[in-house]
């Protein structure tokens, strides 16, 4: 069976073949994957996106996002996918975005919604939809275990990440990449550097929140030196390279983390793993075996200088058998068939 398939980003956030967020990351995935199988991809997604389906595109927010900017892209999402619904025969829409109760339709199609981010994020009332055929799903059984009484979600289905043919090396800089925010702890990151007496090369992007950009002005900035370097937005190849070629990758979240593609791409390319215990980066690094779990800044130094014990082959191994995106996307596949059937 030939299926269409609406996917709808977190609005505020671009898509492209290889984006910063875990949300966008899973979309651009599924999206390709829908493609080759055969299927009918549609994205709802900020103008300028990258997808391999049919864009219909939102108008992106210039400039800092507030919640009057950030309420017109919502209200445009809303009419878009009216407009969606209205003229093409769509058998499942997928939201993904933390404010999808926003622009979640009042009837239509079976919606199919991943809960990327902490189940306490997300009002109470999004958890119990009174919406019918609306089905939630997180994305790794640490997540799931802390959902409220009362909360209606599925099963998870975990994330995975592709695991590229790579020739292992080694070098003696730590990396860390992501959203540099205030919960992501890149400011641990470069303070353990420092103490580590090791050379840290940070990617990732800033995006245009006035907590995001002070947090980057006031507290990493700052910190920053010829050997602790920032190096901005990463992507494809590049940031395949950077993440081969670490000694290891730091995961110091102090939120929550309901999943972590950042680490099962360094697992995948044979790079350990140091990470504080947030959430279910517990489940994804196993303790000496693919890296270290570690509190707080010394913790994160002790384990910089240990790092080299821990074997490349096993990283390698532990994600072709636990994180492959080939099993993500046949989960989806799946229920995609399964709510349109």
């Amino acid at each position: 069976m030939r299926l269409t398939v609406l996917s709808v980003a977190y609005p505020l956030a671009p898509v492209t073949a290889d984006p910063v967020g875990g949300a966008e990351q899973v979309l651009a995935r599924l999206d390709r994957a829908l493609v080759a199988a055969g299927h009918r991809s549609l994205v709802i997604a900020p103008e300028g996106s990258e997808v391999a389906g049919e864009l219909w595109p939102v108008p992106p927010v210039a400039g800092p996002i507030g919640e009057a900017e950030a309420g017109r892209v919502r209200a445009a999402v809303r009419d878009r996918i009216a407009e969606v619904v209205a003229r093409e025969r769509v058998d499942v829409i997928h939201l993904h975005g933390i404010d999808f109760p926003t622009y979640l339709p009042e009837s239509g199609p079976p919606v199919l919604v991943t809960l990327h981010l902490p189940l306490d994020w997300y009002p109470p009332e999004a958890l119990s939809p009174s919406r019918p055929r609306t089905f939630l799903h997180p994305v790794s059984a640490a997540q799931a275990a802390t959902a409220p009484p009362g909360a209606r979600i599925g099963a998870p289905i975990a994330n995975g990440v592709e695991i590229p043919e790579v020739r292992v090396r080694r070098r003696r800089y730590a990396f860390a990449l992501g959203r540099i925010c205030p919960e992501k702890g890149f400011d641990d990151a470069l303070e353990a550097a420092r103490l580590a007496r090791r050379p840290l090369l940070m990617a990732g992007t800033v995006f245009p929140y006035p907590d995001h950009e002070r947090h980057f002005r006031e507290a990493v900035a700052p910190r920053l030196s010829w050997r602790r370097r920032w190096v901005g937005a990463v992507a494809g190849e590049r940031k395949q390279a950077l993440l081969a070629g670490a000694a290891c990758l730091l995961v110091p979240s102090k939120a929550r983390e309901t999943s972590s593609l950042v680490a099962m791409e360094a697992l995948a390319a044979g790079t350990p793993v140091i990470a504080y215990p947030s959430g279910a980066l517990a489940d994804i690094v196993d303790d000496g075996r693919t890296g270290f779990l570690v509190e707080g800044v010394e913790g994160l130094a002790r384990a910089m200088r240990e790092v080299g014990r821990i074997d490349p082959e096993t990283c390698r191994a532990v994600a072709r058998e636990r994180f492959s995106a080939e099993a993500m996307v046949g989960r989806y596949l799946e229920r995609y068939a399964e709510l349109a059937g």
